[in-house]
């Protein structure tokens, strides 16, 4: 395992991708990274999405909607042999004036350290940078704090779980 701040800018390029960036570690022994192109293992996807309770999709129509989507991000936990996926948020839209969160996880041995408030940080920075002018997001009802501490705010008849985000 390589210590938080020893991974250099072009090893973390070259198995991230372009504009990877670390992510503060709650554990200074795990170094943690963003990536926008690292791509998924859809089996690894899949056991991320099941260890946090969601339940089961067909891996070929997860493979279509990301395939489909304006955003993809992963939060790794490197390991120079076999990085591991343990957190994931993606984004659907037009790519200029609106875009949609979906399916924000964060591995659950890792929640509760600051990791998902990150994670949606990065995704907002990203579609910022991208002209991006409005997100919005689809939540569970048992999520709807987290996001609300994060400033996002209930639509405006507050009988869905949708959250409006203006740049």
């Amino acid at each position: 395992m390589i210590s938080s701040s020893s991974l250099a800018a072009d090893l973390l390029e070259e198995i991230y991708g372009e504009g990877a960036r670390q992510c503060p570690s709650p554990n200074e022994q795990l170094t943690l990274v963003f990536s926008k192109y690292k791509s998924f293992d859809l089996v690894e996807l899949e056991q991320l999405l099941e260890t946090a309770g969601w339940s089961r999709r067909p891996v070929r129509r997860v493979r279509r909607a990301l395939d489909n989507s304006l955003l993809k991000v992963g939060l790794w936990c490197h390991h120079s042999r076999c990085p591991r996926l343990i957190g994931f948020a993606r984004c659907t839209g037009d790519g200029i004036l609106e875009a949609t969160v979906w399916d924000v996880v964060i591995h659950p041995v890792y929640q509760g350290s600051g990791l998902g408030k990150q994670l949606m940080n990065y995704l907002l920075e990203s579609l910022r940078k991208m002209g991006v002018e409005s997100v919005t997001l689809f939540a569970d009802p048992g999520v709807i704090e987290f996001y609300q501490r994060q400033g996002w705010e209930l639509e405006p008849r507050g009988h869905r779980c949708a959250f409006w985000y203006a740049n």
